[in-house]
Formats: C-alpha cells, sequence, structure tokens
C-alpha cells in the first residue's frame, strides 16, 4: 500500500512538474494542466475547474500604456486664484491605460450611429452633445452651432458640449461595443483569449452571450481617469528619468520640459507646444504667421505629444475627471491611487448655503483638467484645477477614457 501510495504522489508530482513546463512555475497565461492546489486536472470532465485561455492584456482600441509610479501631484504654479486646493504632495499612483487622444466628434458620431440603431429615441436624444454652447449673444459664432460637430471637416477635433453624465454614458457604451466586437471575432475567427492565441473556438463564448471575466474574452471598464491618473500622465516624468537611482532631479509646470509654452528646440523652434488663449483677444497669432494656428479647438493629433505619447493633455480642451471636487482633496484622500467619489469625509453640508452664503460645491460637481483653447497658459499646468456640475457643458470642455492595468500589481 505504501509503494502504491508513494507511486501515486510520484504521478501527481510528475504531472504538476509537466503543467508548469512552460516556465517552470504556473503563470496567469499558463497555468498548466493540473491545479498546484489539489492536483485535479483543470477541465477532465464536465464536472471538473475548466480554465480558460488568457492572453496578457495589450490594452483597448485607442489606449496607450502609462507606466504607474510614484510622483509628487500638486500645483506647480503660483495659486492666483489662492484657492490652495491643490497643494503638492507625494503619492502612487498603479499603472494604466489612457486614450492616446480626446475624443473626436468622429468617435461620437459613430456613438450617435449605434444608439440611433439599438436604442430608444430618448436615449439618443440625450447622448446628442449641446451644440448651442457655441452660440454668443455677442460673437459670430453661429456657424460652429451648425457645423461643429457633423461637417466633415471637424471630424477629428475633440467633442465638446458634453457632460460629465454623457461622458460616463459613452465610456459605458464603447466598453459594451469592443467587448462584444471582441467576442464576435473570437466566435467567427476561431481565436482564444483577448487578441487571438490560438486553439479552436470550443473555448469562445456563446453567439449573442456576454462573456465572463474569467473567460479571458473581455476588457475593463473604459472609464474616465481619475484627477491623479489624469494629472500624473499629463506629467509624464517617466521623460526625465535618466538612470535607475529612483531621484526625481526636477519638475515639470507643462507637460514638456522647460518653463515656457514654445518649443526650445529644432526646427520648431519657437512654436507653442499647445493650443491655448495667448492673452487679451489673441487665439491665433497674426495672419501669415499663425503660430497656435488654432482660433477654436484643433486636430486632435496637433502639438507634439508628451513622454507618455499622449496628445493634448495641455491645451485644445479641457478634460473631465472622476473626481469630484472638493478643495481639500490633496489632504484627504489616500496616497495610493487617490481619488474622491463622494463627499465622505468632507460632506456637502459643510458648503450649505443656507447661512446667507452661496457655495457651487455639492456632491454634483466634477473636476475638470487641463485648459483649453480659451484659456491662458496658467490653466495649462497639471496641477491646475476647476469644477463644474456634472450635468452641464461647455465649447472648451471634452475628455479622454482611461482603463485599469488588470492583472498587474505595478
Amino acid at each position: 500500500m505504501k509503494l502504491i501510495k508513494y507511486l501515486s504522489a510520484a504521478v501527481v508530482g510528475g504531472a504538476l512538474l509537466a503543467s508548469c513546463s512552460k516556465g517552470g512555475q504556473p503563470t496567469s497565461t499558463y497555468p498548466g494542466e493540473y491545479s498546484t492546489a489539489t492536483g485535479i486536472e483543470y477541465g477532465e470532465d464536465e464536472n471538473a475547474f475548466n480554465v480558460a485561455d488568457y492572453a496578457d492584456i495589450q490594452g483597448g482600441p485607442g489606449l496607450v500604456f502609462i507606466e504607474g509610479g510614484r510622483a509628487v501631484l500638486g500645483s506647480m504654479e503660483e495659486d492666483i486664484a489662492m484657492t490652495r486646493d491643490n497643494m503638492e504632495r507625494t503619492v502612487t499612483v498603479a499603472s494604466f491605460y489612457m486614450d492616446e487622444t480626446e475624443v473626436a466628434n468622429i468617435h461620437w458620431l459613430e456613438y450617435l450611429h449605434y444608439l440611433k440603431q439599438d436604442s430608444l429615441p430618448e436615449v439618443y436624444t440625450a447622448a446628442l452633445p449641446d451644440t448651442t454652447v457655441w452660440s454668443r449673444q455677442l460673437s459670430f459664432n453661429d456657424p460652429y452651432v451648425t457645423y461643429y460637430l457633423r461637417y466633415p471637416g471637424f471630424r477629428f477635433f475633440p467633442v465638446v458640449g458634453v457632460s460629465w453624465l454623457q461622458a460616463n454614458d459613452y465610456a459605458i457604451w464603447r466598453t459594451a461595443k469592443v467587448n462584444e466586437n471582441l467576442a464576435s471575432r473570437a466566435n467567427g475567427g476561431g481565436k482564444r483569449g483577448l487578441f487571438g492565441g490560438g486553439g479552436g473556438d470550443e473555448e469562445a463564448p456563446a453567439e449573442g452571450s456576454t462573456p465572463s471575466i474569467e473567460s479571458g474574452y473581455v476588457l475593463p471598464n473604459y472609464r474616465l481617469p481619475t484627477e491623479a491618473e489624469w494629472e500624473y500622465a499629463a506629467q509624464a516624468m517617466i521623460g526625465t528619468q535618466y538612470s535607475e537611482d529612483e531621484n526625481q532631479n526636477n519638475r515639470r509646470i507643462y507637460p514638456w520640459d522647460g518653463h515656457q509654452v514654445r518649443n526650445p528646440y529644432g526646427k520648431q523652434m519657437g512654436k507653442f507646444m499647445a493650443n491655448f488663449k495667448r492673452g487679451r483677444g489673441d487665439y491665433a497669432g497674426i495672419a501669415g504667421a499663425l503660430n497656435d494656428g488654432a482660433m477654436i479647438t484643433d486636430y486632435i493629433y496637433s502639438y507634439p505629444p508628451n513622454d507618455f505619447g499622449l496628445y493634448n493633455m495641455a491645451g485644445n480642451v479641457n478634460e473631465w475627471v472622476q473626481d469630484v471636487y472638493r478643495p481639500l482633496s490633496y489632504q484627504d484622500v489616500e496616497d495610493l491611487n487617490p481619488f474622491r467619489r463622494d463627499g465622505y469625509q468632507d460632506a456637502a453640508e459643510n458648503y450649505d448655503s443656507s447661512e446667507g452664503f452661496h457655495s457651487l460645491i455639492n456632491n454634483e460637481v466634477r473636476v475638470y483638467k487641463g485648459g483649453s483653447w480659451k484659456d491662458v497658459a496658467y490653466w495649462l499646468s497639471p496641477g491646475t484645477r476647476r469644477f463644474m456640475a456634472q450635468d452641464s457643458s461647455t465649447a472648451t470642455i471634452g475628455f479622454r477614457c482611461a482603463m485599469i492595468n488588470t492583472g498587474s500589481n505595478h
């Protein structure tokens, strides 16, 4: 009996070793054929635990990888508004993905197209941007009201007139649409995992079904970035790390090196690095020598990207982030992946206006960042922040999406 026992142990142990042959120890992508906890073969019959094939997530369409790490967040400019609402502090932000560019008009028109096909008329109507944000009683912006969203020449300009609530709805739709496309590719092409990886389609989700998280066929949710993620990505301090000593020897006022808003290098020397308002009445420069070249918004790939490869993290349009606004968030929130989702520890009642003063702060106001075509250079600094009601919109605020880096501890 002892001999049989030892032989059985040897067989199971050999199987476990064989199951890890692709790298020695089991990993998420190569878990092996047998459980290292029970020794039972995965999926040996219909009652056994089945481990779906999985390919490392490479990020969804439109996203670039942002390597996380330690950073000093907060305002690098003089606090001219005297708000003191973003004091410097050290935090750590986990790696994530972020849209390379702002969401453009063509992306929103695609969204409206599918909503018109698949949704109730009131859902489609609720998703329409407010094009009247361009209208001004004492300014002839009428052509933008009519043409900015739908005219083909504006296809790759950032969508505006979108509220924080509408931006969130778009992210939810985009998640569903991207995962639906991945599932259909898996069903139709015999691919396994998120972007293929061999095998037959017997593991693929059933036609028309929603894949489970465990299946390996779904991407995480597209969403608005947190304020900390957005500010970290805008700083792009990865471009200043010239050695592996972990010393942070400098800071950036803007998403690029230097203390100026013009390019100090090469053939583009003297050109502005972002689309912003240079001064009262000066949106673009003088005819024949236009500098930033944009009297309103601009092409989403205009101006050099920052060191993460992100375009227009300063200027063009401000961008919504997830966070509820509170002036003292910098001292309340955690120092790992900081985020304020509601009034926890700083209730809206603290800003109650019933005592004779007027406050705009409540749980329905959201932070926006980055500066716009209509803002002066002060607002281009990643540490500056403003807020607006989540159901409001303007011609100066757009957004981009983010996504967590799943299956990673950094």
